[in-house]
């Protein structure tokens, strides 16, 4: 028979209770000295073995990048050095201390570094044909896109764990699962880039390439195309950038150069384009609303509400249903689908706006890859 605390140590009761309280409060005092220290070390691991994670991404993403210019350019000359290089650009925003003309100064910011990631993409290349090189400078801007990712993040984390400051882990632990999965849509659509696969973002894209098959279409704008085709007895000028190269182009002044032909005679204008949807939505919902469903720096949304409002013109927007994997990473059935579905809500508007006769704008906005006219 074992004996009983109590019997080998009378008060022996007590005395555990004596430990356990003492223990009890030792920890308590080293939590609440220590205890921030403890969390910020969980954090920390949690946020190193992400970037471990981002690193592999990126590091992917640029073998890919480089691979995938090796099988167009020239085999003998090895363009790693180069693709390093533009995966480290930059572009300097303008300086808007006095706003006034900072939507031209940011265009021709634009527009010159275009023509840069182009050129260089060509001296990587020099065999590619246009909508190669289009295709390559859009995988090169998705390795990038993950570079950048990558870096910011490992500033924060390497700042946090340097100050030994809670609140920068902590900030960038919560955002973590957002970072991720933005890195995870970049990963894809660098596959997506690198075969000339169409993506979700392309959408509006699809809508008008399907509206002016068939019919002959020229070019309005830069990398824009225009066809006039008859819908429910109206003139409807259908737009959409130039494919099937990667190519977003400018739909501004596509739609500037239309009013200017017609003399700003246009009953309404119709914009076709991809949206963020929230969670609990189903990626190719569509609907509806009224403005310029267009994306990107702002630029070409300036010029659009500037002439529908020199013209008082209405424009109304269709709006396709999607996250940022879904827009940046190959298409969807459910994205592909809802293009049908679409060109009814088109037809149903224009019936419903419009008179016959009219002349309306049908701008479907979005990168064209892998979608011809």
């Amino acid at each position: 028979m074992i004996p009983q605390v109590s019997q080998l140590f009378p008060g022996g009761n007590d005395l555990v209770g004596w430990i356990l309280q003492i223990a009890f409060l030792g920890f308590f005092v080293i939590f609440m000295f220590y205890g921030q220290r403890f969390q910020m070390t969980i954090m920390l691991r949690d946020v190193e073995k992400h970037l471990y994670r981002l690193k592999f991404i990126r590091d992917e993403g640029r073998k890919l990048a480089i691979e995938t210019i090796k099988e167009t350019g020239n085999p003998q000359e090895d363009p790693t050095e180069r693709v390093d290089q533009f995966l480290e650009y930059v572009a300097i925003t303008p300086q808007n201390m006095d706003p006034s003309g900072i939507v031209w100064k940011l265009e021709h910011l634009l527009d010159v570094r275009d023509v840069r990631f182009k050129d260089d993409v060509k001296l990587m290349a020099p065999e590619a044909n246009e909508i190669l090189v289009n295709n390559l400078e859009n995988t090169l801007e998705a390795a990038m896109a993950l570079n950048i990712i990558y870096k910011i993040t490992r500033h924060f984390y390497i700042l946090g764990k340097k100050t030994l400051s809670l609140y920068i882990i902590m900030q960038l632990q919560m955002i973590l699962p957002l970072i991720m999965r933005e890195a995870e849509a970049f990963a894809s659509a660098l596959k997506a880039f690198a075969t000339g696969q169409p993506i979700g973002d392309g959408a509006g894209a699809l809508v008008a390439a399907k509206l002016m098959h068939g019919h002959k279409t020229k070019r309005i704008a830069k990398d824009i195309v225009v066809a006039t085709v008859p819908l429910e007895g109206r003139i409807a000028h259908v737009l959409k950038s130039e494919g099937p190269g990667g190519n977003v182009g400018k739909p501004g002044d596509g739609i500037k150069q239309i009013m200017k032909e017609t003399k700003g005679k246009i009953a309404t204008i119709v914009m076709i384009d991809a949206a963020a949807k929230l969670e609990g939505e189903k990626a190719g919902d569509v609907s509806e609303g009224v403005g310029a469903a267009i994306g990107g720096p702002g630029v070409e949304r300036f010029k659009i509400e500037e002439s529908v409002l020199k013209h008082k013109i209405p424009v109304n927007a269709i709006l396709i249903k999607e996250d940022i994997g879904d827009a940046v990473s190959p298409m969807r059935k459910e994205i592909f689908d809802a293009a049908d579905r679409v060109i009814q809500r088109i037809k149903r508007l224009l019936l419903e706006r419009t008179k016959k006769g009219d002349a309306v704008i049908i701008a479907g906005i979005g990168n064209t890859i892998g979608i011809g006219q």
